[in-house]
C-alpha cells in the first residue's frame, strides 16, 4: 500500500454496521469477487491489479466518512463591517454515489446563508459540500445534510441550498436518460418564512447564465 492510500485507511472510520472494518485485503478479494461474478477472469494483465486499484479509489472518493462537516465551520469571523446580507456560493461542483446502485452522482451545489454577525471562509461551504458528498447518498438527503449543519453551526438567519445533478443509475442503467437532470432544495429560517428571499436566491443563482 502506497503512502497516500495507507494515510487514507488510516483516518477512515470505522463503519457503523457491527462488526470489524474489513482489511485491505478483503477489500480487494471483495472486488475479485465482482471480476469474476460478471464474467471476467481477475488473472489477465489488464485486471491484475484491479482490485488493488478500487481499494485506494474508494478509500479517495468515500472518505467524507472520516470527516467531520460541522469541523469545518468552527472558525467563523465577526469583522465584518456590519454585512448582514446574502453570501451566496454557487456551482460548487461535486461528485457522490447513490446509495441505491453505488453509481455516480455529478453535479453543482448552490448553497446561501443570511449572516447572523458572524461569517465563514468561503472554501469552508465547499468543503462541506465535498465532505456529505464524498459519501453513499440521496441528493434529497445530500440537500438537507449541507443546509443543517450550516444552520446548526453558524446560526445564521437562514439557509438556503439548491442541488444540481446527473445520476448515472438513470443514464447509465434502467430508463438510460441521459442528460436528465434533478433538482432539489431546502430553505431554513428567513428563506422557509419569506417567499421573496426564495426568489432573490434563485435569481442569483441563474444570473449570467445563458437562457
Amino acid at each position: 500500500m502506497d503512502a497516500f492510500a495507507k494515510k487514507l485507511s488510516e483516518t477512515a472510520p470505522a463503519p457503523k454496521s457491527a462488526g470489524e472494518r474489513p482489511t485491505q485485503a478483503e477489500a480487494e478479494d471483495a472486488v475479485r469477487t465482482l471480476l469474476r461474478w460478471i464474467g471476467e477472469d481477475e488473472n489477465r494483465e489488464g485486471l491484475r491489479d484491479t482490485p488493488a486499484r478500487v481499494a485506494k479509489a474508494y478509500l479517495e472518493m468515500f472518505s467524507g466518512y472520516g470527516k467531520d462537516a460541522a469541523d469545518e465551520l468552527g472558525r467563523t469571523f465577526e469583522e465584518v463591517a456590519g454585512y448582514d446580507d446574502m453570501v451566496l456560493v454557487k456551482d460548487i461542483g461535486f461528485h457522490s454515489h447513490c446509495e441505491h446502485h453505488m453509481v455516480p452522482v455529478v453535479g453543482k451545489a448552490h448553497v446561501a446563508y443570511l449572516p447572523d454577525r458572524k461569517v465563514v471562509g468561503l472554501s469552508k461551504i465547499a468543503r462541506v459540500v465535498d465532505i456529505y458528498a464524498q459519501r453513499l447518498q440521496t441528493q434529497e438527503a445530500l440537500t438537507a445534510q449541507i443546509a443543517a449543519v450550516i444552520q446548526d453551526v453558524l446560526n445564521p438567519r437562514g439557509v438556503a441550498v439548491m442541488i444540481e445533478a446527473e445520476h448515472m443509475c438513470m443514464a447509465m442503467r434502467g430508463i438510460r436518460k441521459q442528460g436528465s437532470t434533478t433538482l432539489t432544495s431546502t430553505f431554513t429560517g428567513a428563506f422557509r418564512d419569506h417567499p421573496e428571499e426564495q426568489v432573490r436566491f434563485i435569481t442569483m443563482i441563474r444570473a449570467g447564465k445563458p437562457d
